[in-house]
């Protein structure tokens, strides 16, 4: 990097925080900070949902595995991806909006008291946040580790670097400081990603342009769609798993379809992010597939490759912008989970482990809200520090085998929760289910791992715990069903349209009133 690359890193991260500061002019309580008061349009909702779904691992890890095995890292990551939020635009967007509109809940989690009970409640929330701060974590090693190949900056200088500049905009703006910084980048990285894209294409001409380079040794294998360990059941798992996380279960998308004005915008926002995750990343992992033709990685996970590739072809101002464009992601990730955990933390968790937190007044509760996101920011980057030690080997186990497998277990009672063919699902359905998924992850990536020649394959390790998840969470509510009338009308104001919701049709059922003394605004009922 030159003085030009330092120029447009700077300014970039100016422009972040400028804002960061003219957000927090939107943002007077709690709802403006965790859902914009729900007065998103959809297409901002669309882009902000997208782009939050990326971070630097796309530009490490999964770098890695195009450079290894090609183009199955869109068959495997990308396009389930676009399949599930497609599938999840009608079957889930819509509901999770009305959580905010119908039920007036400021957290994805919030509901989960009436629909189950505190207990699950509490169990699904702090499961959750413990297992954002080791997801983020591993974003904010995945930045560190292009800025060291960049700048030579240590790994803990780097993620103190981006966490710091991170803190600073997403806590002074909320939920909007978030989407309109997301805006901004995803021009910033449609920009750098069409350059990269150009100067490998132009680049293929030494070696017989885009038609001919496919027969080559060093490609070869990298045209199938499922090789090595990404084969069918990998494919099968992670589509589930997409479905739920992509559209709810790792809560900060959720809040993209709460924050919308209405149901049917929700509905749009999911299908526009939708066809981004289709057409978008090819355009970002062509170069990672030519990449064993224009660089030798340094690293046995292949995960410097395209750092390497960057600085080799693009000159000084470009090489910047395209460093922008790995910040942008990584920081529309992690400024994003940082929001919804702390939604989550200050709805859910605050009020019910101290007693003051269920009278804080807005403002108190908005001061809460973000000394929390700091908080949370702060706890991700030392967890940054530990992604490659012995428990989680490094970035890409770390996002695929801890995150992916552990998705199931806390997402399934979730987003099911939402659906009325699972109202016979009741608290008992949904502990049992988080638990013993937990414990089948557990159990099938370490003691079972341990003692298995060779290993168990990761697309096991990835696909059962969701499997004995949703199995359980099934098979329970048909055993013991606890479909109380409370609760079904929960599952009926979620799921009937009408009442200015933007489709029309009958009213929704009304949620029963809470119990003499207790508050129904409060997360606790209390």
């Amino acid at each position: 990097m030159n003085s030009l690359d330092w120029a447009v890193l700077i300014g970039y991260f100016g422009v972040m925080v400028a804002i960061g500061v003219w957000s927090h002019k939107r943002v007077d309580n709690v709802s403006d900070f965790f859902t914009a008061g729900g007065k998103m349009p959809w297409w901002l909702s669309g882009i902000s949902h997208h782009m939050s779904g990326y971070s630097a691992v796309m530009f490490t890890g999964y770098a890695g595995i195009a450079y290894t095995w090609g183009v199955t890292s869109f068959v495997t990551w990308s396009f389930p991806i676009a399949l599930g939020i497609a599938i999840g635009s009608k079957l889930f967007a819509p509901r999770i909006n009305r959580l905010r509109s119908r039920l007036h809940v400021a957290s994805p989690l919030e509901y989960l008291k009436n629909r189950y009970n505190l207990g699950t409640q509490q169990a699904l929330a702090w499961s959750g946040m413990l297992l954002k701060i080791v997801d983020v974590g591993a974003k904010w090693a995945a930045i560190a580790t292009l800025l060291s190949v960049f700048t030579g900056v240590s790994l803990n200088q780097g993620i103190l670097i981006t966490g710091t500049i991170t803190a600073v905009y997403c806590t002074i703006g909320g939920l909007w400081a978030d989407a309109l910084t997301e805006l901004g980048q995803f021009v910033i990285q449609f920009l750098a990603g069409i350059a990269m894209f150009i100067a490998v294409f132009v680049k293929l001409d030494d070696f017989g342009g885009f038609f001919g380079v496919w027969d080559r040794p060093e490609l070869k294998g990298h045209g199938e769609p499922l090789v090595g360990p990404y084969g069918t059941i990998f494919l099968l798992a992670f589509l589930f798993i997409k479905l739920f996380e992509y559209n709810g279960g790792m809560l900060n998308q959720a809040q993209r379809y709460m924050a919308t004005a209405t149901p049917y915008e929700a509905e749009r926002s999911a299908r526009l992010s939708a066809v981004l995750w289709l057409v978008w990343p090819l355009v970002l992992f062509f170069p990672m597939w030519m990449s064993p033709l224009l660089v030798k990685s340094e690293k046995g996970d292949g995960s410097d490759t395209y750092a390497l590739m960057t600085e080799q072809l693009l000159p000084h101002g470009l090489l910047g912008l395209v460093i922008v464009g790995f910040f942008s992601h990584t920081m529309a990730m992690c400024s994003s989970d940082a929001n919804a955990i702390a939604a989550v933390f200050t709805r859910d968790c605050a009020p019910v482990i101290w007693r003051r937190a269920r009278t804080w007044t807005e403002g108190q509760g908005l001061r809460v809200a973000r000394v929390t996101t700091v908080v949370f920011l702060g706890l991700s980057m030392a967890a940054a520090t530990q992604v490659n030690s012995p428990a989680f080997k490094d970035i890409i186990t770390v996002v695929i085998k801890w995150v992916a497998g552990l998705m199931g277990p806390m997402a399934i009672p979730m987003m099911l929760g939402l659906l009325r063919p699972f109202r016979r699902s009741g608290p008992t359905a949904a502990l049992t289910s988080w638990a013993c998924g937990l414990f089948a992850f557990w159990l099938v990536n370490y003691p079972i791992h341990w003692n298995v020649e060779g290993g168990v394959p990761l697309q096991y390790q990835v696909s059962i715990p969701l499997a004995v998840s949703l199995v359980l969470y099934i098979v329970i509510g048909f055993i013991k069903p606890e479909d109380t009338p409370e609760r079904l009308a929960i599952i009926e104001k979620i799921n009937t349209d009408g009442d200015g919701d933007g489709y029309g049709g009958a009213g929704a059922a009304a949620v029963p009133a809470p119990a003499p003394g207790k508050d129904a605004s409060s997360p606790t009922g209390v």
